[in-house]
């Protein structure tokens, strides 16, 4: 376990240096055998230690003295419908972000997996830490490894840490790649 501990503490170290979270925003959990390693709740992504990560189990009792993530259910109830799935990332990067308050939709693009719809799939607005927005991830994320979580961040799954840090990082160059796109479709040439 110490090693899985380890492995998200990277992770969570790399999405802050990446800018994919700031603050104390963005949470990061594995699957550790019938427990859930999650980040803690108003705790910055950028400096945590391994007795910092809450252990909880399916039904969301922290099995450590710290208090999880507020998003520990969303958490759960993902683990609970995808038993393929063992680690998930939670990000407010600001171009998938950005994509996520608006009108527009990210297109799923080669380079990350098989393209099975044009767009990343999001739900709508729930209140952060709501059962709802539990719920409807669960629910949103069906057999997809992305989940736009509209007005507030992204879902990134993956059968390891790694795989669901990858997703992220893609995801967040996908929606800037467009971004961009959009600005210099949207200008006239001088």
């Amino acid at each position: 376990m110490e090693s899985s501990i380890s492995s998200l503490i990277e992770t969570c170290k790399n999405i802050y240096d990446r800018q994919l979270v700031s603050g104390k925003a963005g949470n990061v959990s594995i699957r550790v055998g019938e427990y859930i390693a999650i980040t803690p709740t108003l705790k910055s992504l950028n400096d945590l230690k391994s007795e910092d990560i809450v252990l909880v189990d399916f039904d969301g009792n922290p099995l450590s003295k710290n208090k999880p993530s507020s998003e520990v259910g969303m958490h759960i109830e993902i683990y609970k419908k995808r038993p393929d799935v063992n680690a998930i990332v939670h990000t407010h990067s600001p171009y998938a972000t950005g994509f996520s308050f608006s009108s527009k939709k990210i297109k799923r693009l080669e380079g990350f997996g098989k393209v099975n719809q044009k767009y990343l799939s999001s739900i709508e607005y729930e209140k952060p830490g709501s059962k709802q927005l539990a719920v409807n991830a669960s629910k949103g994320i069906g057999n997809e490894d992305v989940l736009i979580l509209k007005e507030h961040g992204v879902i990134c799954v993956g059968k390891n840490i790694k795989e669901a840090e990858s997703l992220a990082n893609f995801v967040e160059e996908t929606a800037k790649t467009q971004f961009i796109s959009l600005m210099l479709n949207s200008v006239k040439d001088i």
